[in-house]
């Protein structure tokens, strides 16, 4: 399903837009959730009236979903469809509209979202939202066997060793669902009549065309995995032996797996090296964050300590005044009056340090919660990082083993996965 997505403005051209039936064959609004108003026209005006208390221009988010023509699919799948897109765009519980058009045969929907968040009063930020969309879209035609349209297998299908570390991060999950392997096979497969332009067209997506340990046709991905060709093709062996004759010419796993492993070795320390770079840009503002924070925690103790000694002084002044002296104090001595006033002053100046203990502490504690916050951001960062250093790291070490030869083939680089998916075919 192709998703469009973008940030509107001038909600009432876009309710005239979407309501026009001199474009569309059917028009039907399904659902208006979130507003007073009960028409198209009256919600996208409520929520232009509530996005003037922000500075919010583009107060709406508009997405079309667009599903194959082979395709149709129900209208609780669109709806679904809606709220996975809503989860993932970070729009739920927002004020929505969902409109269906028909056209020439063929449905689509329209959803719409005010960004205004009533609670807070400020627009839901809708940061990389077209990268968002793209692997939704991915996910949808693998989920329901669609033939992908080449705008999006291209990019992810490209070679690795050209990719960023995120590209190279995405790259390993779609590497590890096996159906985007397939389609890429099988749109290498279409394009190609015989093993050199198969061949090509593989390598163009980091993937190799290679002899199994049963002299069939496999396809060895970018990450070294193994794939039997005839079952990525859903086709009989002698069938793809018709197309692209005798895999004995083909380079063996193991040649292959030695030559992704020469490729993709210096990508993976350019990723390990991009890496540890983004960790520091990313830990340098919470490092002197934390210094900031410090040094106003020890101003604010500071303060409240010299507030606290000023009122202690007061009160020794004040206790001092209490006491008589000359011939009076002589007088409270005889008869124990003095002694007493000195308690009363020591009970008052106990009093007062428990009261400071009990300031300092209360101080103490909310600045404890506040650098725990900030460390907890700390922890996280720092978490991520090493998680990502090991996955990298991991990756260096595979490929290092690709590029050299080992007596226990590639098997020991691989596991069970390659050792079961290297001669099993149809």
């Amino acid at each position: 399903m192709i998703l469009k997505g973008s940030s509107r403005a001038n909600g009432a051209n876009l309710a005239t837009h979407l309501m026009r039936t001199d474009e569309n064959e059917h028009v039907d609004v399904h659902e208006l959730r979130g507003f007073v108003g009960g028409t198209l026209p009256e919600a996208f005006a409520e929520a232009e009236a509530v996005s003037k208390a922000t500075k919010c221009k583009k107060y709406l988010f508009s997405l079309s979903l667009n599903p194959p023509k082979e395709a149709s699919p129900s209208i609780d799948y669109f709806v679904a469809t809606a709220d996975r897109i809503e989860e993932k765009l970070g729009l739920v519980g927002q004020p929505r509209a969902i409109v269906f058009h028909e056209k020439e045969a063929r449905r689509h929907a329209h959803v719409v979202w005010s960004r205004i968040d009533t609670e807070t009063m400020t627009a839901r930020e809708m940061d990389f939202f077209k990268l968002k969309l793209r692997d939704a879209s991915r996910e949808l035609f693998l989920e329901n066997g669609w033939e992908m349209p080449r705008g999006l297998m291209d990019r992810a299908g490209r070679d690795p060793t050209n990719f960023t570390r995120g590209e190279w991060e995405q790259a390993k999950r779609l590497g590890q669902d096996p159906r985007w392997a397939k389609t890429i096979v099988q749109d290498c497969w279409k394009r190609a009549d015989n093993a050199q332009a198969l061949k090509g067209a593989l390598e163009e997506r980091g993937m190799y065309l290679a002899r199994g340990d049963k002299r069939g046709h496999v396809v060895v991905d970018s990450f070294g995995s193994v794939h039997s060709l005839p079952r990525a093709l859903g086709l009989k062996t002698k069938e793809v032996r018709e197309r692209l004759g005798d895999s004995a010419t083909l380079e063996s796993v193991d040649e292959a797996q030695m030559r992704i492993g020469e490729r993709q070795t210096p990508a993976v320390k350019k990723h390990i090296e991009a890496a540890r770079k983004q960790f520091e840009e990313r830990a340098r503002p919470l490092s002197q964050q934390k210094l900031d924070m410090g040094a106003k925690h020890r101003e604010t103790r500071a303060a409240l300590a010299r507030d606290q000694q000023a009122e202690q002084l007061q009160a020794l002044h004040a206790a001092k005044a209490r006491l008589p002296r000359g011939l009076r104090g002589l007088w409270d001595r005889i008869t124990g009056r003095y002694q007493e006033l000195r308690r009363e002053n020591e009970s008052a100046a106990q009093a007062m340090r428990k009261k400071h203990d009990e300031q300092a502490h209360a101080q103490i504690q909310l600045q404890l919660e506040e650098r725990r916050a900030l460390q907890v951001q700390i922890a996280t960062v720092r978490a991520k990082q090493a998680q990502r250093m090991l996955e990298l790291r991991k990756d260096l070490s595979q490929f290092m083993r690709f590029s050299r030869p080992s007596k226990d083939g590639p098997a020991h680089a691989l596991g069970r996965t390659a050792t079961r998916d290297r001669g099993h075919e149809r």
